[in-house]
């Protein structure tokens, strides 16, 4: 930043500040010049050439558990009928089959009770599944 003091008719001077942008500018030039040499060497892979072999693909889906609720608040555990007691039993019965994160998705109708769908979240929370997914239709 430069100053210069002019002086006055009247004896006062006064600063007179410019803004140096040279600086900036070569800055700026050369953080472009480094970025367009740096850019394509981050696009170069190390050719590898991997062996072949006759293995079967690992099945690494989870497993996901299908809960209903319906507009009378009754819960369906893979289209069979369970009450609210027996429902965490249903639940630790599917995570025994080995799973390694199972997934439930639940469907509630749009008439059921907040309270009812809060509960069979508790219920699976406190079984041990911790991904929930809520299934719905497309709007029309």
């Amino acid at each position: 930043m430069g100053f210069n003091y002019n002086g006055s008719k009247s004896g006062h001077s006064q600063p007179m500040v410019e803004i140096n942008t040279t600086p900036l500018v070569d800055v700026m030039l050369v953080l472009l010049v480094i970025f367009i040499i740096t850019a394509p060497l981050l696009n170069q892979a190390v050719p590898v050439d991997l062996p072949k072999v006759d293995a079967t693909r690992m099945n690494d889906q989870a497993l996901t558990v299908q809960v209903s609720l319906d507009a009378r608040n009754r819960i369906f555990v893979g289209g069979e009928e369970v009450g609210n007691a027996s429902l965490a039993g249903h639940l630790k019965g599917t995570l025994a089959q080995g799973a390694p994160s199972p997934e439930m998705h639940l469907r509630a109708d749009r008439r059921t009770h907040y309270e009812q769908l809060a509960e069979v979240m508790a219920i699976a929370q406190s079984v041990g599944i911790t991904k929930i997914a809520f299934v719905t239709e497309a709007a029309r």
